[in-house]
C-alpha cells in the first residue's frame, strides 16, 4: 500500500468500521466512512489527550454526539493506543465487549460521552465547556486550559435540546467549544431536504457563534478551519463540514441506505477495491499504528508539562493548591437542619434554599442553576455572581426558559469533573428534562435535580402545573434516587445524601406550600437510610413522604382517639430504603397492615405496602382551586385519612 500516511489512516478507519458492522450484522457505516477525514485531522493534529492516562484532568474533551457512528470513535481509540483491543472491535455490539452500539461513558477507555438520543451529546458538550471556563477562571490557565470538541449530525441539530444549548453557548461566549457538523444532507429516512431546509450556519450566526464551512474531505481545509476556531476565543465555533455519507461506496454513497445498515459483502468488496485495500478484515498496517501513536505523543508531552507546571504553581500558592484539592477530591459533608420553631411552618423549597447557603460555604465546587425560576426554586447562592462572559467564576447559572438544555448541561458540568452542578425548575417540567435525567442515571453522573411545586397543592395554577404522576415516573428510572423530604431535618438530610452520592443522580422533590414544623424531628443523616420510624404503633403502619408526613402524624393522633395504634414511617427516599437489609426494612415497616400516603398517583407503592395494603393517593389530574379546597375534595385532611384508614381496618 503506497499512499500518503494520512490517507492510509483514513482508509484504515473506513475498513475497520465497515468490517466490524458487517460482522455484527448491525450498525451505521455511513457516518464513520463520511467523517473519517475529520476524525484523522482532529485526532492527529489537534486533540490533546493521553492514551496512557485517559482521565488526565486537563485533557481535551471529545464528544461524539452522533453516537450511532461509534465505530469511528472505536477505531480512533484503538489506533491511538487507548486500551481498546482489536478483539473488541471485531466483536462490535456483542455481549461482554466494551464496543456497544451506542456507548455513553467509559473514561478509562477514552470515551467521554457519546449518545444515542440525538442532541444530548452536543448539549452535554456545552456543559463541559462551561466547566472548563469556570474552572479556568478560578484556578488560572496554567492549571485548566483545554478545548471541548463535539462531532454532531443533522439529526443532532434538528433536536430542540441542541437549539437551546447552542443559544446558551453563544450567549455565554464559550470560545473553547468547537463543534464539527457532519453536513451530509442525509438522515435515516432520506435526504434532509424532506424536512430540514434551514441554513444551519446562519442559525448559529444568530446564536452568536463563529461559523466556518469547509469540504469535509479536504484535510488541509479542515485543519485550517480548526486553527481558525482556536483563534476565536470569544465565541464557540461551528465548522460545517460538507461530507458524503458512505464515502467511497459505489452504490450507497449519499443515500439513506448507508446510514443504518451494513453495506453487505459485495459492496464492501467494491469499497475496498476503490481504496486499494487488500488486507483481511481487522488487520491494519503497522505504519498506521505508528502514525497515530506518534501523534498521541503531543498529549503525553502536554500531560507531563502540565504535571510539572501545576506542581510549581501549587507549591507557590497554597490557597490555590487547597482549592484544587477541594474541587477534585471533595470530602463528604454533614449539614445542619434549618432552625425553625416547632409549630411554625415553612415550605421545603424555602428550607432547601437555606441548606444551599450552608452547602455553598462547605463545598466550593457547587454550581446552582435554574430555568428562569430562581425566586420559586430558591436555588441561587446569595452573594455569588451569575456565570457569564463577565463572570466566568460565577456559581449561579441562569438557563432561562430552557429546561431541556439545563438537564444536559448540568450533566456535562458534572461529567467534566471538578464541579458539582444542579438544576432547578418546577416538578411538572421534569418531563422536558427526562432524556438528560435518564442518561445521567445510565452513566452514573452525580447530577442533582431540584424540582419544586410538587403536587396538586400548588393550587390555583391548575392541573397543567400540578404534577400527580411525576414522582412515581421518576422512581422508575434505575439509579436515580428521588428524595421527597417533609421537614427541616429531612430537607438537610436529602441534600446531604445527594451531595455525598457519587454513583448516580439524585432528585429533591419540594413543596411550594408551607408545612407545619414538627415538634420532634429526626437527624439529617437518617434520610440516607431512605425510611425510618417517626412514631411507634402496633395496629397499622402509615408510610408517608414529603408534604404528607405531617398529615400522617395528625391522622395517627386521630386514630389513637379511636383506640387504633398507628405507627408512622417517613419514607423520604424509596430507592435508598430498598438498599437497606431485608431485616432493617421489616423492622421499620412493622408486621402490621400498611398504608401509603402520598399526594400523587399510587403506582409503585405495592412493593412497600404488600398485597392487600392500602394506597391513598390521587390517581387523576388535579383542578384549579385553593390548596385547602383540593385537600378537602381529594381526602387529604387528617380526619379524612383517619376515617379511610379506620374503615379499611374494619
Amino acid at each position: 500500500m503506497s499512499r500518503d500516511i494520512e490517507q492510509l489512516a483514513v482508509d484504515a478507519i473506513r475498513a475497520l468500521s465497515i468490517d466490524a458492522i458487517q460482522k455484527a450484522n448491525s450498525g451505521h457505516p455511513g457516518m464513520p466512512m463520511g467523517m473519517a477525514d475529520l476524525g484523522v485531522v482532529l485526532w492527529t493534529k489537534f486533540l490533546t489527550v493521553d492514551p496512557d492516562s485517559p482521565e488526565w484532568a486537563d485533557r481535551d474533551r471529545f464528544v461524539l454526539s452522533n453516537g450511532h457512528g461509534s465505530m469511528l470513535l472505536y477505531s480512533l481509540l484503538h489506533l491511538s493506543g487507548f486500551p481498546l483491543r482489536m478483539e473488541d472491535i471485531a466483536n462490535f455490539r456483542q455481549w461482554g465487549y466494551v464496543t456497544a452500539g451506542h456507548p455513553e461513558l467509559e473514561r478509562h477507555l477514552g470515551i467521554e460521552m457519546t449518545t444515542g438520543p440525538l442532541g444530548q451529546g452536543f448539549s452535554t458538550a456545552v456543559g463541559m465547556a462551561v466547566a472548563e471556563s469556570n474552572l479556568r477562571a478560578r484556578l488560572g490557565a496554567e492549571v485548566v486550559d483545554h478545548h471541548t470538541y463535539v462531532f454532531c449530525s443533522d439529526g443532532d441539530l434538528m433536536e430542540g435540546v441542541a437549539s437551546e444549548a447552542a443559544s446558551l453557548a453563544g450567549h455565554w461566549g464559550l470560545g473553547k467549544l468547537i463543534a464539527l457538523f457532519d453536513d451530509n444532507a442525509i438522515t435515516l429516512e432520506g435526504p434532509t431536504s424532506w424536512t430540514f431546509l434551514e441554513d444551519v450556519p446562519k442559525r448559529f450566526d444568530a446564536y452568536g457563534w463563529h461559523t466556518i464551512t469547509v469540504d469535509g474531505h479536504d484535510r488541509p481545509a479542515i485543519a485550517e478551519a480548526i486553527e481558525a476556531a482556536h483563534s476565536e476565543t470569544e465565541r464557540p465555533t461551528l465548522i460545517s463540514a460538507k461530507t458524503h455519507i458512505g464515502y467511497g461506496s459505489p452504490n450507497k454513497q449519499d443515500t439513506a441506505s448507508a446510514h443504518g445498515s451494513p453495506l453487505g459483502d459485495d459492496e464492501i468488496a467494491l469499497v475496498k477495491a476503490g481504496m486499494e485495500w487488500d488486507l483481511p478484515p481487522f488487520e491494519v498496517p503497522d505504519e498506521v499504528y505508528s502514525f497515530f501513536r506518534a501523534a498521541m505523543d503531543r498529549g503525553r508531552t502536554a500531560h507531563a508539562e502540565w504535571r510539572n507546571r501545576t506542581a510549581e504553581v501549587f507549591a507557590a500558592n497554597n490557597d490555590l493548591a487547597e482549592l484544587w484539592k477541594e474541587l477534585t477530591e471533595p470530602s463528604p459533608v454533614q449539614l445542619t437542619k434549618p432552625a425553625h420553631d416547632a409549630g411554625s411552618s415553612a415550605a421545603t423549597r424555602s428550607l432547601s434554599g437555606e441548606v444551599i447557603q450552608e452547602l455553598a460555604t462547605r463545598r466550593p465546587d457547587v454550581l446552582t442553576g435554574d430555568a428562569d425560576l430562581a425566586g420559586s426554586t430558591k436555588s441561587p447562592i446569595k452573594g455569588a455572581d451569575a456565570f457569564g462572559p463577565d463572570a466566568r467564576a460565577g456559581a449561579n447559572i441562569r438557563y432561562g426558559v430552557r429546561e431541556h438544555a439545563m438537564g444536559a448541561i448540568v450533566n456535562g458540568v458534572n461529567l467534566h469533573g471538578g464541579l458539582r452542578a444542579f438544576g432547578s425548575t418546577f416538578l411538572q417540567f421534569s418531563d422536558y428534562m427526562r432524556g438528560a435525567v435518564r442518561l445521567g442515571a445510565l452513566m452514573g453522573v452525580p447530577s442533582i435535580w431540584v424540582w419544586t411545586h410538587d403536587s396538586v397543592f400548588l393550587g390555583e395554577d391548575g392541573p397543567t402545573h400540578q404534577p400527580v404522576e411525576h414522582v412515581a415516573a421518576l422512581r422508575t428510572i434505575p439509579n436515580l434516587w428521588v428524595f421527597r423530604p417533609g421537614s427541616p431535618a429531612e430537607t438537610a438530610g436529602a441534600w446531604e445524601a445527594a451531595i455525598n452520592r457519587v454513583e448516580g443522580p439524585s432528585a429533591l422533590i419540594l413543596t411550594r406550600q408551607n408545612l407545619p414544623i414538627p415538634d420532634v424531628d429526626t437527624e439529617p443523616a437518617a434520610v440516607a437510610l431512605g425510611g425510618y420510624v417517626v412514631s411507634e404503633g402496633s395496629d397499622v403502619t402509615l408510610i408517608a413522604t414529603g408534604s404528607e408526613l405531617w398529615l400522617a402524624r395528625a391522622a395517627a393522633g386521630l386514630l389513637a382517639e379511636r383506640g387504633i395504634s398507628a405507627r408512622v414511617v417517613s419514607m423520604p427516599c424509596v430507592e435508598a430504603f430498598a438498599e437497606q437489609s431485608a431485616d432493617h426494612r421489616a423492622e421499620v415497616l412493622g408486621g402490621v397492615p400498611r398504608v401509603s400516603l402520598e399526594a400523587g398517583v399510587t403506582a409503585g407503592w405495592g412493593d412497600l405496602i404488600g398485597d392487600g395494603g392500602l394506597a391513598i393517593g390521587i390517581d387523576h389530574f388535579g383542578a384549579s382551586a385553593p390548596a385547602e379546597v383540593l385537600a378537602e375534595q381529594y381526602g387529604f385532611t387528617p380526619s379524612a385519612v383517619a376515617d379511610r384508614v379506620a374503615d379499611w381496618l374494619a
